[in-house]
């Protein structure tokens, strides 16, 4: 097998990208005009930024004083706070050290915002676009991946993250949070069974895992998040916005802690962002998708290798 230097200078190699890129073009095409006649916005934030959400478990690579960003989530709720309500971009995003079958170090990722939504809003969007980005790019209702023919005419699947641990674990969501397994539960256990025939959103992810989404009013023991996926692959992740200014630092410096305490780098504080979540941003609900994980389910690929230029 070709290593990854090896295929950077291989033309063979190269060549044999041309069908799946293709595809990937389509599909971008196909995402622009969905997201465009549904009245939003194409936005531009830069990616080396000074200061990165202190996310768990994600690096941002520095750049000399600065770094590259891992999304561009915090850019744009400053469009929000701004007045903008429909917005969305497609770019690079990079996090360190992320190399495998489903990663790179740098990717595309496509995220959006929209003001006046929530979570539940944005499920039947996406599921939406799914439909009409297979009957544009693929001619077709469903896609082969794999195994799995993944059909978008039958509806789709939404399960909780309680009801994915009693189906398909002999545990609960709070006793792996507990023993720190929570994580690895999921790929293993729960992540192959979902999205096999039709799309899967994983929804009402555990207060503790809430990252930066609201919690239920009616139940503030778990998140307006969800996390959507096929053929076993996690594609999106997307939240009913926190916007709250002082939830927002607490939470921050609880990452901030945590990140300390497993060796991740300090980062500068997101002074911006703060800024602007304390001028007021509007109750919103937001989606980050990885479009290169999309083209690989949408071109039948084994590897992300496969759809993208080699690193």
């Amino acid at each position: 097998m070709l290593s990854e230097f090896q295929k950077h200078n291989d033309l063979d190699f190269l060549r044999s990208l041309k069908p799946r890129f293709e595809i990937k073009s389509r599909l971008f095409s196909a995402i622009r005009n969905y997201f465009e006649s549904n009245g939003f916005l194409l936005t531009e934030t830069p990616v080396m930024i000074d200061a990165p959400a202190p996310e768990e478990y994600i690096e941002a690579p520095s750049v000399n004083d600065m770094f590259l960003r891992t999304s561009p989530e915090l850019q744009m709720k400053r469009l929000l706070a701004a007045g903008f309500e429909k917005i969305y971009q497609i770019g690079s995003c990079f996090r360190e050290g992320e190399v495998g079958q489903f990663h790179r170090v740098e990717f595309s990722m496509l995220e959006w915002y929209e003001v006046g939504a929530d979570y539940n809003d944005l499920i039947e969007f996406t599921f939406s676009m799914l439909q009409e980005l297979s009957a544009k790019v693929l001619k077709s209702d469903s896609v082969v991946y794999g195994n799995h023919t993944i059909e978008f005419n039958s509806g789709y699947e939404r399960i909780s993250v309680h009801e994915a641990f009693a189906k398909y674990t002999d545990t609960t969501p709070e006793e792996a949070i507990a023993t720190d397994d929570f994580d690895e539960i999921l790929v293993d256990f729960i992540e192959p069974n979902l999205g096999v025939s039709k799309p899967t959103f994983l929804v009402d992810y555990p207060a503790k895992c809430a990252a930066l989404s609201r919690l239920k009013k009616d139940n503030p023991a778990v998140a307006e998040r969800w996390e959507l996926y096929l053929g076993g692959i996690e594609i999106a992740n997307a939240y009913s916005e926190l916007v709250d200014p002082e939830i927002q630092r607490v939470r921050f410096a609880e990452s901030i802690e945590n990140r300390r305490s497993t060796g991740y780098k300090d980062y500068p504080k997101p002074t911006d962002f703060y800024n602007a979540i304390d001028s007021g941003i509007p109750e919103s609900a937001g989606c980050a998708l990885g479009m290169d994980r999309l083209a690989m389910v949408f071109t039948n690929a084994e590897s992300i290798s496969e759809v993208i230029f080699p690193q």
